[in-house]
C-alpha cells in the first residue's frame, strides 16, 4: 500500500477517535477542573512515550516544544469551553480550525478564492442554524473558536515540523510531555480555587477510565498517528479528512452522552461540514510527493 494511502487510513482513525474525546472530555468537566484535565490527560501519554526521548536531537526538541506549547492552548481553551457548551456544539465550532487560516487572509485584505468564499458561506449558514437550533452565541462557544484558531496554527505546524523531524516517535514525546509541563506550571503559578488534595485524588480515581482512555489511546497512540499520517500525506487531504471530526463528535455525544440534534441543527452541521471541505477541495491542485519511511 502506498505510503499517501496508509497517511490517509491513518488520519481517519485520528479524527474518529478524535470525535470521542468531545463527550469524554464534556464528561470529565463535571468533576474535574479542564487544567487538571489536561494535565492529567498528558502526563499518562507522556509517561508512555518517555523512552523515546533517548532518541530526540535539538530540532526534535524545539519542534516538539514549539507544537506542545500551541496544543496546551487549544486544548485550554477547548475544555474550558466543554464546561459552557454542549460537546456536539463544541466540536462543530472547533471543526472550523481549517477554514479559519484562509479566513483569516481575508480579514488581512487578500483576495480569496471561489472555493473559499463558498467554504465561508457554507459555514456560516451552518452556524447560524446551529445557533439557532441551541441557543444564542455563548462564551462557551467564543472559547471553542479560539481554541479552533490554536488548533488551525498547530495542525499547521505539524505538517511542517514533520517534515523537518529525524524521529517522529520523538518529536511526539517532547510535545505531549510539554503539554503536561505547561498544565503543571498553569496549576502551580496561577490561582486556582480552592479545592482539597482529596478530593481531586477522588475525582482522578473515579473517572480513571476517561482518564486512561484519553490518555493512553487518544493522546499517546493517536498524536502518535496524526504525527505520522501528516508526514505522509498531503496538507490538503489532512484537511478534508479533518472535516469529519464533528460528525464522529455528534454519533460519539449522542451514545456517550445522549445529547441529541434536532433536524435544524443536523442540517447546520452538514452545512458546516460541506463548508470545510469546499475550502479545502481542490481535485487540480497537484499533491506533493508522500515522504518514505
Amino acid at each position: 500500500m502506498p505510503h499517501r494511502l496508509r497517511g490517509v487510513f491513518a488520519l481517519l482513525l485520528v479524527t474518529l477517535v478524535w470525535g470521542t474525546t468531545f463527550p469524554a472530555m464534556k464528561d470529565l468537566s463535571a468533576h474535574l477542573a479542564p487544567v487538571w484535565i489536561v494535565l492529567v490527560r498528558f502526563v499518562l501519554g507522556g509517561l508512555l512515550l518517555s523512552p523515546f526521548l533517548r532518541r530526540a536531537a535539538a530540532t526534535e526538541y524545539r519542534g516538539g516544544a514549539m507544537l506542545g506549547v500551541m496544543l496546551f492552548a487549544a486544548y485550554m481553551f477547548q475544555v474550558e469551553a466543554l464546561t459552557l457548551t454542549s460537546a456536539n456544539r463544541n466540536a462543530f465550532i472547533t471543526g472550523l480550525s481549517v477554514l479559519l487560516v484562509p479566513l483569516l487572509g481575508v480579514v488581512a485584505g487578500r483576495t480569496p478564492e471561489s472555493r473559499i468564499v463558498i467554504g465561508i458561506t457554507l459555514a456560516l449558514g451552518g452556524l447560524f442554524a446551529l445557533c439557532w437550533d441551541g441557543g444564542a452565541w455563548s462564551t462557551g462557544d467564543t472559547l471553542a473558536l479560539i481554541g479552533a484558531l490554536c488548533f488551525a496554527m498547530y495542525v499547521k505546524q505539524v505538517e511542517v515540523r514533520t517534515r523537518q523531524a529525524a524521529d517522529l516517535m520523538a518529536l511526539t514525546a517532547v510535545q505531549v510531555l510539554t503539554v503536561a509541563g505547561c498544565a503543571a506550571l498553569w496549576i502551580m503559578l496561577l490561582p486556582q480555587p480552592a479545592i482539597e488534595v482529596g478530593v481531586v485524588q477522588a475525582a482522578i480515581r473515579n473517572n480513571s477510565v476517561n482518564l486512561i482512555y484519553l490518555g493512553v489511546i487518544a493522546t499517546a497512540a493517536i498524536i502518535s498517528l496524526q504525527t505520522w499520517g501528516q508526514r505522509h500525506a498531503s496538507a490538503n487531504e489532512a484537511a478534508v479528512i479533518y472535516a469529519l471530526e464533528p460528525a464522529c463528535a455528534a454519533v460519539a455525544a449522542y451514545f456517550w452522552l445522549a445529547e441529541t440534534m434536532t433536524w435544524r441543527g443536523i442540517a447546520g452541521g452538514l452545512l458546516l461540514i460541506a463548508g470545510i471541505i469546499a475550502s479545502q477541495w481542490n481535485p487540480a491542485e497537484e499533491m506533493e510527493p508522500a515522504l518514505s519511511d
